[in-house]
Order: structure tokens, then C-alpha cells, then sequence
């Protein structure tokens, strides 16, 4: 069984966004992704919170928002998240942290509105964003005070749970604690291009072979390798992989099914984007490219560098020569950093330039007698020469004020959040200044793009309207480019800023923590944590974990937050004495006694709680300061006397106090070296702070001090400023999505042979458009296959819309049949992995009668032993149903007639798959010489060569000296140890 259910992505406004629901036969639940789009509306999720108690394990397939936004927020408000095991690959981990960390320091709508629940009444509803952006006025609005945001710190403790895998490495994954047994689950991960690290998981569970393939690319690009559909980086060919190839379902996205592939390629998309840039530089404006902050940056980074560098090689004036290029991200430096420890996970190209890079240094750095190797390091993949990185809004105000051409990647595509909507302020009215769009906006429906309108779709609406004219550009090539003119339309949007609350919000605030502390305290009895004292006026996030064993009965009370709130708060503070339980013991007063009669699990007992040590899987966690020496502690003790020596007379700075000497305002950082006996150590968010190399050090505490002025610790609330802008500069598109396009869809699909065909990931028309010309073309495939397989001509596609459940299980016949006694005793079972193969030869009988006279007693008192079985459940049976019983035709042992005829007619069958490096394990483990010559090539003694194919055959080829004895007296040739070896690895089996 096999039953796939899109929760966001199919079909609807959200097409940016992406969930799936995978569920297998034997109760298996699988979450592919836990995507959230740019409006960060928890309602989006409430589909995602039902689903939580039930799932296995959790994939992850890209390192955007799309893919990963909803994460981090997933973890920290629903408490059984983190128990869930999930996997993806090393880059979508490292990128996806990063890309969060950036996402919650620059969008204060991320940390999600204080529910309604918790301070009205139970039947109010959360509000999203959407619903309180135009309230303004009134300040008492409970549904503007914000949640805390997560710490860097927090951020990277969730992503520290995710399982890293690698390509193309089968892995039996492990269930989550109230998940069923996983029986054989298999995973795989396979290259999806798009993004480094982006994955295509095939999920193999007895019969059924789930190929998940949404947002990948086949083409080849300078920092992404193409996707494994044939074996390598993009590579091309007749047919697809084994493992890819004809699975009983392939579940593929459909977005990019209307558009027509550039002509030229890669070269082409890059000569473009280039001659945009030109047409605004020659006239000495500005080019704004919003992009992601952590996915497609690093390919459009990377071609913009070595156009800079070709242009300053170049003899011939270049108007790239005099502009500046510039990134601007608060974790670009990270970023950036984390790109240069994954190039084995880019493509072969640029391994190869790192490679030639390396060797470059060491040959100048030997010219020069190993001195001044800063000055001999070539040009890396990533080591940027011309690229320069802002990490700091005044350092970006600054240069947008110089004068000058100058091209900025800024964060992030939306323009909702991120440097680039500060960089459109500045860039906006120049008419000589360009909005370059990499990425489309679209949204087919009027009523979802009111719901979610972001400053990028709005542009690109107006970008296809194209309302006040085009101008055409001549390129390199001499074609045309086009660039939408504006003329001083105006661009109104809400901006969201972070304020302190004032006196009625804390109380408000105040409440929902005295509410959430509460229930903190109910749940005990479900093995959860309580709230930490200390945390309360800061921290409202503290997400908790049920214990293994807690009672199953009683789990469904603290499953779902939202709904534990609003049923604990019917008088806002007051939990009924139902709800306590056996809590009552502590929490009322003057009740001593519980009536424990027909109560479970810890029902039944006193409410003791003993407190948990704090630690790690390591042990408690040790303190430094408690172990110092009678040194080192007086001389922390002289620095602090020198401290408060600087202070006031009299007064005693407290620790969250960042006023320096003489009333100086002290920066974050010089605030923080304060106090170094307490922090320990810097954290990784404190370092990547740091303005890079290159800036003057007043830049660099301005950047802090104004950080320092809008920056505050606490409860904060949404406040909404309205703002409105004249655009002047021109609008340009070009795809730098990096996504499969109408072409690529229509020769792969056929060459996948998928038994069904799931499209999600798109708008409507896309889905419907790419559904009808793919029904074609596998109509086409199966009916040239026709004289192959005896089946019906006619693929099954499925268009599910969000919540819609798809049965996509595999077509197969089964029969119940019962083995009789004397066939099973027969049987020769061979094991393969995990499997047990048997073949049989047997005879079907009619069922066997229900009792003979001699087995009437026993039949009799299997009967009453049944009914007595039945009368004791807790539900009553149907009378109907228990006089009856199943029978099943009977499968027995052939008679010695029929035997003899039927022994020479059956073939022997090989079952199992054969895989290159287990043989060379055996080889090498019976004494013979096995080693790796070529792609697919496996060479034993150099002589014997064994080749597996993509259709998995496989070929031996041998020396005509390899079928002799060997001279070391065994007695068999290289050849005969090969053959023998192979079919030991798999299962012979033959009728009986």
C-alpha cells in the first residue's frame, strides 16, 4: 500500500512552499519536507501538527525556504518534532542553517504572533500576518506581540539532530519512538541539482519503489553537477539508472512545465545576465539582483567573480573593470565558508579548478622561498578577488550613497526581508539603475496573490504587464534584450519592525507565560519538562519532550499545543480539576485524597517529579569557574575590581548593562569582552558578526552601535510602518533558477517508466498542461512495449490538489492460500539480505473441511475459546462474525505422477542483486588480488573483468589462462572463483 498526500505545493498559492505525505503499508508515515512560504502564516501548518504523532522519519531535500522554512519553528512548538529522525545530505544541513539563522536576525514575522488562544477565548483562532498587517492603532492587540526568535545557538542545536547521508549509499533508516517497525525501509539519496546537496530520494519498502524527485536539474552548471538520473553529473544517455528506472511511483514536480528551454544553454544564460549588467553599468547606475541567501547565490557569486576576473585579464577596455561587485547578507561570510569545505559535493569542474588552484600556490609559493603566500594564492572557486562582502546595514547604506556603477547580490528573493528590500529604497528611483529578477513569481490565482503579495511578485506582475513599454538593449551577440520600463510607479508596502511592549502587552505577555507554565505542569504526568524559572521573562520557546514511557492512552493531550492551550485556558488562567488529574494532590489546596480506581500508568501514583540533572550524553555539565586555581581566580577578581574601578562610584554595573565609562554607549562586541570569565568562549553568530576584511574599523562600530539601537533583548511586538516608493529603475528577467524545464520533463519521464505519475510542485495550468503531454507520451512508450508486457496501455497520472489523498499502490493480484504440513516441510528456503526466496511446485486444493470426527472436540473448543476472546474485548463483536470462519484454498505437495513431469520443466532462478564491492570484499577475503579499474569495471588476479551494466547484467570477461590452476595449489582457475563466488551471492532457487 502506498498512499501519497500533498499538504502544501500542489496546486495552490503556496507553490513556493513544500510538504509531502508519504504513507507505506504497515502504518509507515514519511514527511518530505518542511517547506514554509514568505508569509509565515502558522496556519499553513496546521495540517503539518495532525500528522506529528504519526510519522517515522522526516527527508529534506533542498537547503531553501521553500524546503526547510518551517523547521526550526516545527521544533520548538510542537514537542514530539525533535523525536522524529530525519535525514539529508551534509550541504543541505550546513546551508540550511545557516540560511535559518539569516532568516530569523532579518525577518521579525518569523517567529510567528503570540496565539490567541492563550489570552482570549478558546474558540479564537491564531492570526496570521496577514490579518493584523493593516491593524496599526491599536497598540493592545494581542496578536501583534511576537514570540521569541531562536537563538543562532537554538538553530543549530535542531540542525545538529538531522542524520547526514550520502549519495547513492542505501541506508535502512530508524524509526521514530511511536512509529511501527520500518521492515526493510530503504533510503537512498541521489543528486538532484539546483542546489549543492539537493537530493532525489528513492524509498524502497518491499514492493514498492518511490522515486521523489521535486525541483531538480538535469543541465549542468558552474557550481551544481546535474542530477543522477544517468549515473553521473549530469550526464546524458539512453537510459536512466537502474535504480531510478521504472518505479511503481514517481512523484515529480511540475513546476517549469510551461517554460521552453533557452537556446544555447548555460552560456547563453550566463552572456545574458551579463549583458544586462553592461546596459546599466556603461550608463553609470546600479544593479540590484536579489537572490536566496544560501541555495542559488553561490552559482550567480560565482559566475559574476570570474566575469570580473576575465574582464581585468582581458587586453580590451571592459566596462566590468571600473564597477564594484558586492554580496550583502548578515551570513554571507558563512555561507561562503561553508561553500569552500563542499566542493566534493559540486561539480567535477570545480574540483579541478580548486585542484589546479592548489598546485598553483605551491608552485609560487616555492618561487618565492615560502615567503608573502598571500600574495601567491591563485584564484580558488571561491576565494574572491573582486567580490566584496557586506554583512552590515550601514556598510550597505554607505555604498549605495557612493557614487559610482556597481552591481549587489542582495538576500533575499522576496524583497520582504533581507538587504535587498534596503537596497530598493536606494536603487529605486535612479532611472539609469536596474532590478535584475533571477527567480519567477507564479501565481495564478487573484485571491492566494492578495493573500501572500510580496514585494517580488508584485515586481514581477509588473514585469509581465509590462504596462509602460520595453527598452531594447542591444547584447554582446547583437540580439536584443528586453528591460520593462517603470516610469514612477509607486510600491507600497508594510514594513515590520521589532518594539518593546509596553506596560498592558507585558501583561498580556505575562500571562501567556503564567498560562504556558501551567500547562508545563499538567503534562508532568506525560514525562515533560518543566519550564525553566529563569527563562520566563526571556524565553517562551522552550519546547519539551515526552518520555518513552509515558502512558499511550493519555499521549493525544499534549500533541498538539494549540489545542492543549486553548482547552487549558477557558478562564484564561484557571485549569479545571479534570484537566489536573492527579495533580490536584499538589495544585489545590485542602485535597488530600484521589480515587485511583480504574486509573492507568501514573493515574495511580503520587505526582512526584525528581529533578533532572543537567547535562548532555556525556554527563552533567561541568562549570570552568568552579575548578580555577587560587591564580587565576585573583586575577579575574583584580579585572573585575579594575571594571567597576571605571564605573560610577557606588554603583554596580549589572551583567546586561552596556553603558561604558564617562556614559558611553558600549557595542555589542566590547560589551560582551566585558565579561569573558562568564561566556566562556565566543559563539559561532559573535564571530560571523564581524565585519569582513577590508572595512575601516568606524564603519565597524557604527554598524554596532546603530545594531545596538535597534537591538534589544525580551518580548517584543510586530509595529508596522507604511511605506511607499517611486520606482524609475528598469526591470529585467533572467533564469537563474536552475530548474528542469518543459523539454527535460518530456524526454526523461518516458525514459524513467514510472508505473505512476505524481505531479506536484506547481501552479494549475503548469500541472495540468505537463499531465495531458506526459499522458501522451507514456501512452506512446507503453504501446511500443506492448509486444514486451501484456498490460494496460494507459498511464496513470495523478494531479492531486493540497489534502488530497492519492492511492498510488503498486497493481498486484495476491491470493490467501494455506500451505499444508507436509509442503512446508519441503521447502528450502535461501536467505538474500533480507529476504527469504523459495520456489515451489505444488498442486491447489479445494479448503479443507472444517472438522473431521475425530478433530470435532478440538474444533469445538477453538470455536468457545474464540467466542470467549471476543466477549472480552472492548468491543463488542458482531455475533454474525464470530460464527463464521475464514478458510483459505489449501496448497499441497504434488502427487509422485505429476512430479516426475513437472521436475524437468522447471528453470532454475537467480534472485538478488549483485553489487561490485561486496564481490570484491570476497574475492579479496579468499586470497585473490580485486581492485577498481574504470567506472563499473571490477579487475581480479589481471585477469578477470566483471562489468555491471545499467540494466544490472551482469558480464565477466577472462584471459583464456584464468580457467587453469593457480600456482599457489588450489586447484581452480580465477575464472571458475569468480562464477562461483557470484552465485553464491545469490539465491539459485528451482521448483521442488
Amino acid at each position: 500500500m502506498f498512499t501519497f498526500t500533498p499538504l502544501l505545493g500542489a496546486q495552490s498559492s503556496s507553490a513556493r512552499a513544500s510538504q509531502s505525505l508519504l504513507e507505506l503499508d504497515g502504518g509507515i508515515k514519511i514527511l518530505v519536507d518542511v517547506g514554509w512560504d514568505d508569509s509565515f502564516d502558522t496556519l499553513d501548518l496546521a495540517e503539518l501538527e495532525k500528522h506529528i504523532p504519526t510519522l517515522s522519519l522526516i527527508l529534506l531535500t533542498h537547503a531553501t525556504p521553500a524546503h526547510i522554512g518551517a523547521l526550526v519553528h516545527c521544533c520548538r512548538t510542537f514537542p514530539l518534532f525533535t523525536q522524529i529522525p530525519i535525514y539529508a545530505t551534509n550541504p543541505v544541513i550546513a546551508f540550511g542553517r545557516t540560511l535559518l539563522q539569516d532568516l530569523y536576525a532579518s525577518a521579525p514575522l518569523a517567529a510567528t504572533f503570540l496565539p490567541n488562544a492563550s489570552v482570549s477565548e478558546p474558540s479564537a483562532s491564531p492570526t496570521s500576518p496577514a490579518t493584523v498587517s493593516g491593524d496599526t492603532q491599536n497598540p493592545g492587540t494581542a496578536s501583534r506581540i511576537l514570540l521569541q526568535s531562536p537563538t543562532a545557538e537554538e538553530i543549530a542545536r535542531y540542525f545538529a539532530l538531522i542524520q547526514p547521508l550520502k549519495y547513492s549509499q542505501p541506508h535502512q533508516p530508524s524509526p521514530s519512538p511511536f512509529s511501527p517497525p520500518l521492515n526493510g525501509l530503504t533510503l537512498t539519496a541521489y543528486n538532484a541539482g539546483h542546489t549543492v546537496g539537493g537530493t532525489i530520494w528513492h524509498i524502497q519498502h518491499g514492493l514498492e519503489s518511490i522515486v521523489y524527485a521535486v525541483d531538480w536539474n538535469q543541465a549542468r552548471e558552474s557550481v551544481v553537477a546535474g542530477a543522477a538520473w544517468f549515473g553521473g553529473s549530469g550526464a546524458s544517455g539512453a537510459e536512466v539508472i537502474e535504480q531510478l528506472r521504472k518505479p511503481t511511483a514517481l512523484i515529480c514536480s511540475s513546476k517549469g512545465g510551461d517554460k521552453l528551454a533557452l537556446s544555447g544553454g548555460r552560456k547563453k544564460r550566463d552572456d545574458l545576465l551579463l549583458d544586462m549588467i553592461r546596459s546599466s553599468l556603461v550608463k553609470g547606475g546600479t544593479v540590484l539582483i536579489p537572490t536566496d541567501t544560501s541555495a542559488r547565490v553561490l552559482e550567480l557569486a560565482y559566475s559574476l567573480e570570474h566575469s570580473w576576473r576575465d574582464a581585468a585579464n582581458g587586453d580590451k577596455e571592459d566596462v566590468l573593470q571600473g564597477a564594484g561587485l558586492f554580496l550583502a547578507g548578515k551570513k554571507t561570510t558563512n555561507t561562503i565558508r561553508l561553500a569552500r569545505s563542499m566542493l566534493e559535493w559540486m561539480d567535477e569542474n570545480i574540483v579541478r579548478e580548486f585542484e589546479a588552484a592548489e598546485s598553483t600556490d605551491v608552485a609560487n609559493g616555492q618561487k618565492t622561498g615560502g615567503q608573502d603566500k598571500s600574495s601567491a594564492k591563485g584564484g580558488g572557486p571561491f576565494t574572491f578577488k573582486h567580490l566584496k562582502i557586506i554583512e552590515r546595514k550601514t556598510r550597505l547604506e554607505k555604498l549605495l550613497a557612493e557614487p559610482g556603477p556597481k552591481v549587489i547580490l542582495a538576500s533575499d528573493i522576496s524583497m520582504d526581508w533581507g538587504f535587498s528590500k534596503e537596497a530598493l529604497r536606494q536603487v529605486a528611483e535612479g532611472p539609469n539603475n536596474l532590478l535584475l529578477l533571477t527567480e519567477s513569481f507564479r501565481t495564478t490565482e487573484p485571491s492566494a496573490l492578495q493573500k501572500s503579495t510580496t514585494i517580488g511578485s508584485t515586481i514581477w506582475q509588473w514585469y509581465e504587464e509590462r504596462r509602460d513599454g520595453v527598452a531594447l538593449e542591444k547584447g554582446s551577440d547583437g540580439e536584443h534584450i528586453e528591460q520593462v520600463h517603470s516610469n514612477g510607479r509607486e510600491l507600497s508596502w508594510a514594513d515590520v519592525q521589532r518594539a518593546p511592549l509596553d506596560a498592558g502587552e507585558q501583561l498580556v505577555y505575562q500571562q501567556y507565560l503564567a498560562t504556558k507554565r501551567q500547562l508545563q505542569d499538567t503534562s508532568q504526568t506525560l514525562g515533560q519538562e518543566n519550564l525553566e524559572a529563569a527563562a520566563d521573562v526571556l524565553d517562551d520557546g522552550s519546547s519539551s519532550t515526552s518520555s518513552e514511557d509515558s502512558d499511550p492512552e493519555h499521549q493525544g493531550r499534549a500533541l498538539n499545543f494549540s489545542a492543549s492551550l486553548a482547552h487549558a485556558t477557558r478562564s484564561k488562567l484557571a485549569v479545571s480539576d479534570e484537566d489536573l488529574g492527579i495533580n490536584i494532590l499538589l495544585r489545590r489546596k485542602n485535597v488530600y485524597d484521589y480515587d485511583v480506581r480504574g486509573k492507568k500508568g501514573r493515574e495511580r501514583m503520587f505526582p512526584y517529579v525528581a529533578p533532572r540533572k543537567k547535562g548532555d550524553e556525556y554527563g552533567e555539565f561541568i562549570r570552568p569557574e568552579e575548578y580555577l586555581r587560587a591564580e587565576e581566580r585573583e586575577e579575574i577578581d583584580m579585572q573585575q575590581r579594575r571594571t567597576d574601578a571605571e564605573t560610577k562610584l557606588g554603583q554596580k554595573r549589572r551583567w546586561d548593562d552596556t553603558t561604558g565609562p564617562h556614559g558611553r554607549k558600549l557595542s555589542a562586541g566590547a560589551a560582551g569582552r566585558k565579561r569573558p570569565h562568564m561566556d566562556g568562549k565566543m559563539t559561532e553568530d559573535d564571530d560571523l558578526s564581524m565585519v569582513s576584511g577590508g572595512e575601516d574599523a568606524d564603519v565597524a562600530a557604527g554598524s554596532e552601535d546603530e545594531a545596538e539601537k535597534q537591538s534589544f533583548e525580551g518580548p517584543a511586538k510586530a509595529v508596522y510602518h507604511n511605506h511607499t516608493i517611486t520606482i524609475n529603475a528598469r526591470i529585467a528577467f533572467v533564469d537563474f533558477m536552475g530548474l528542469h524545464d518543459k523539454r527535460s520533463l518530456e524526454m526523461l519521464i518516458p525514459l524513467i517508466q514510472p508505473q505512476k505519475l505524481i505531479l506536484v510542485g506547481g501552479s494549475k495550468e503548469e500541472t495540468s498542461a505537463l499531465a495531458a503531454e506526459c499522458q501522451k507520451l507514456l501512452n506512446a512508450k507503453l504501446n511500443a512495449m506492448a509486444s514486451e508486457r501484456a498490460s494496460n496501455s494507459t498511464a496513470i497520472i495523478f494531479t492531486p490538489a493540497n489534502g488530497q489523498v492519492v492511492d498510488a499502490s503498486v497493481d498486484t493480484n495476491a491470493w490467501m492460500v494455506k500451505l499444508s504440513n507436509t509442503l512446508v516441510r519441503r521447502l528450502n528456503w535461501q536467505h538474500v539480505r533480507s529476504l527469504g526466496v523459495v520456489a515451489l511446485t505444488a498442486q491447489l486444493r479445494g479448503p479443507e473441511p472444517i472438522a473431521e470426527i475425530g478433530d470435532a472436540e478440538s474444533a469445538g473448543k477453538k470455536m468457545k475459546q474464540l467466542k470467549d476472546e471476543a466477549a472480552t474485548s472492548a468491543v463488542a463483536p458482531d455475533t454474525k462474525s464470530d460464527e463464521k470462519i475464514e478458510v483459505y484454498p489449501l496448497l499441497d505437495t504434488l502427487p509422485a505422477s505429476m512430479a516426475a513431469g513437472t521436475r524437468s520443466m522447471a528453470r532454475p532462478l537467480h534472485v538478488g542483486d549483485l553489487r561490485l564491492a561486496d564481490l570484491r570484499k570476497l574475492m579479496q577475503s579468499a586470497g585473490h588480488t580485486a581492485e577498481f579499474r574504470g567506472e563499473g569495471t571490477l579487475l581480479i588476479d589481471k585477469s578477470v573483468a566483471v562489468r555491471k551494466s545499467g540494466t544490472g547484467k551482469i558480464e565477466i570477461e577472462a584471459t583464456a589462462q584464468s580457467s587453469l590452476g593457480r600456482p599457489n595449489g588450489r586447484g581452480i582457475g580465477s575464472f571458475l572463483a569468480v562464477k562461483r563466488k557470484i552465485y553464491e551471492g545469490l539465491a539459485v532457487v528451482a521448483g521442488n
